[in-house]
């Protein structure tokens, strides 16, 4: 999925200047985005107050929506740098094209996994002939300078770890949960789950006291930690946890994230991520230019996304505690 604003602002990352080194309960609202002509997300990283969680970057929850009689999701070729991209549903069909001449649609229980390394060009839209709902997330991995400038690469994992005890189901995309890995390759460590509570249902999920941990209800009201979170917010949990425990009086479906806190320095723009203003200019003028470096997505039916006009200041990368690098 694509940053499709206008005029994208600059997010400054500080790496792990901010990240709290304790157990802590932080609710980040998160605020609606249009992506294409038909559909609204609600964006919950990056958030003015805490830019990342681990290597995540970037969040978006669209749905549930009902696109019965819609074209559903419509998001044309983009280009991406420095950054993977987790494509997760709970309800609808997404297509998956890019430029390695990967077509593949996700359902519901399944994920894709693109890793753009130096530069790849993708494009989303629901199939003409789609359900009639619409729900899920997308969300964006910074990579590490190991791996942000290898060859890109695409990944689609129709069966995933999955952990079932009374009324507790629990999925994970990403890293590992009571020895149970996810075949999703990534290069810091990460953790991600989607985790379903039945009615009126508690579970304890254990986690690694060195992460940093965030929560995305997704559908119902859970209780993380004691506190209750409903669809729309981001739950920041901080560092220092062993476990965690959830809850619910009803059906309830959340997604959890973590990972060890990110110490590089980052700047995103648009739909790059990447280490210093010189190189967000080169992605964007190499995009516009139609360069070899992000390939051609073939089989959609429209033009490529055009690049907007870069910011009138310097964008600049911040350390760990903040300051310019």
């Amino acid at each position: 999925m694509s940053n499709l604003e206008a005029e994208p602002q600059e997010t400054l990352f500080g790496g792990a200047a901010t990240v709290i080194t304790a157990p802590t309960s932080v609710m980040l609202p998160g605020h609606d985005v249009p992506i294409g002509k038909y559909t609204v997300v609600r964006r919950l990283l990056p958030h003015r107050e805490r830019r990342m969680v681990g290597a995540w970057c970037f969040a978006d929850h669209f749905g549930p929506e009902d696109i019965g009689s819609a074209p559903g999701m419509q998001v044309p070729p983009h280009p991406h740098t420095g950054l993977q991209t987790v494509t997760w549903l709970l309800d609808g069909e997404v297509l998956h094209r890019d430029s390695l001449g990967s077509s593949q649609t996700i359902v519901p229980g399944q994920l894709n996994l693109m890793t753009s390394g130096h530069g790849i060009a993708h494009s989303e839209e629901s199939p003409a002939e789609h359900p009639p709902g619409m729900h899920g997330l997308q969300l964006w991995v910074a990579l590490p300078e190991g791996a942000r400038s290898a060859p890109p690469r695409f990944e689609h994992h129709a069966t995933l770890p999955v952990l079932r005890e009374e009324d507790v189901t629990i999925t994970v995309l990403v890293g590992e949960l009571n020895h149970h890995r996810s075949p999703a390759q990534v290069h810091t460590p990460l953790f991600g789950a989607d985790v379903l509570l039945a009615g009126d249902s508690t579970t304890s999920i254990p986690l690694r006291p060195e992460f940093e941990y965030a929560a995305i209800t997704l559908t119902g009201t859970a209780v993380v930690g004691g506190t209750p979170l409903d669809p729309g917010a981001l739950l920041y949990l901080g560092t220092g946890r062993e476990a965690l425990t959830l809850s619910a009086s009803d059906e309830t479906r959340l997604f959890l994230l973590g990972g060890e806190p990110f110490e590089e320095p980052l700047v995103m723009w648009w739909n790059f991520v990447a280490r210093s203003h010189e190189e967000i200019v080169a992605a964007r003028e190499e995009w516009a230019s139609a360069s070899s470096r992000f390939g051609e997505v073939r089989g959609y039916a429209g033009e490529r996304l055009p690049a907007p006009p870069m910011p009138t200041t310097r964008l600049k990368a911040r350390d760990r505690y903040g300051k310019p690098n």
